[in-house]
């Protein structure tokens, strides 16, 4: 895939560096479902007839819903946010209070965007009263992605959104369906782990349910794939797996970026 349809969020994570090579172990199928959609990098850069996309986090299927309804004017009114005026520390803690505190889901769906350009390093996080908590990050000039949202949107129109937990999505396929699960990852150490953005931690009983899971609906016939880290622990994890494949990562360690280590990742192949 030589054009790669970049995501319009920021997201910890994200699978848009590892889209070629993930879309190349996606078997043909009629439908793509994903558990744990993220910015949709997959989806964005896949080609199946019709996706199911589901997250735990409402607030970002609120906005893909929005995005994917309204289109241009929906466009224009997040980009409305983007505004020089914005870029201040005291706009930007009065519109994170005003997201906190919405409950008009149009505007909820902008301001949400308006955070994840604005706030540190595009960090998804809540606290546990489920207010939004990341601090403003230093940006000159917040990127607006207005062709990024104008790609997103007409691909969406294959898709169907929806927030559920990610055994109820997955029990959900059928025998023409293709599931691709890029959990929250495992951790690589007790001091660097980051498993929760919305109200409920991907736990480590999580990762081994969603193994167990795996494992039950390749036996029905099922075709999954799994991303996470490659670790002693995930290769044990996913021992059940048809084939384990790997990839090496370059990821930042540091919050200035200025750092980077080499990781490796690996799909588990439940085809």
């Amino acid at each position: 895939m030589t054009n790669r349809i970049r995501p319009f969020l920021k997201w910890a994570g994200g699978k848009f560096k590892l889209s070629h090579w993930i879309s190349q172990h996606l078997p043909l199928g009629s439908r793509l479902i994903e558990p744990f959609v993220g910015a949709g990098a997959i989806f964005l850069n896949s080609s199946f007839d019709h996706y199911l996309l589901s997250d735990c986090n409402p607030d970002l299927i609120n906005l893909y819903e929005c995005l994917q309804k309204e289109g241009v004017p929906f466009i224009d009114f997040c980009q409305s946010f983007f505004t020089v005026a914005n870029n201040t520390v005291k706009r930007y803690y009065h519109l994170r209070q005003r997201f906190n505190c919405s409950t008009d889901l149009h505007e909820k769906a902008a301001l949400f965007l308006y955070l994840n350009r604005h706030c540190f390093n595009g960090l998804c996080r809540y606290n546990n009263k489920g207010h939004f908590n990341v601090p403003m990050g230093e940006y000159t000039r917040p990127y607006f992605p207005y062709n990024e949202m104008h790609a997103f949107h007409e691909k969406a129109q294959r898709a169907i959104f929806s927030c559920e937990d990610f055994t109820s999505i997955m029990r959900k396929a059928c025998a023409e369906d293709v599931i691709y699960c890029d959990p929250p990852y495992y951790p690589l150490s007790n001091s660097a782990s980051f498993t929760r953005y919305h109200l409920s931690d991907f736990t480590l009983d999580k990762q081994i349910v969603l193994a167990d899971l795996c494992t039950e609906l390749q036996q029905k016939g099922m075709r999954i794939i799994v991303s996470n880290h490659a670790i002693p622990e995930t290769r044990r994890l996913y021992k059940q797996a048809k084939k384990l494949v790997f990839c090496d990562v370059q990821r930042t360690i540091s919050a200035t970026g200025h750092q980077r280590a080499t990781v490796k990742e690996l799909l588990a192949l439940y085809l």
